[in-house]
């Protein structure tokens, strides 16, 4: 379970909850000059560079684990 701040602006490194091309994903923020990915934390998973449309739903601000 994670806990998400929607009100938090992203910042390079945070890891956000987003809408990418109409998928919901949460990844690392890599915010470059001209682009924007995101990055897993698994490394057997590709970066994901949004095609058209990338929305910022929020930032993960703790992470609840429950063993």
């Amino acid at each position: 379970m994670v806990i998400v701040d929607k009100d938090r602006t992203s910042k390079n490194g945070d890891i956000v909850i987003a809408e990418v091309d109409g998928a919901w994903t949460m990844k690392y923020l890599k915010q470059q000059r001209d682009s924007v990915a995101l990055i897993p934390a698994n490394p057997k998973y590709e970066p994901i560079k949004p095609k058209n449309e990338l929305k910022i739903a929020g930032v993960v601000t703790a992470v609840v684990r429950k063993y």
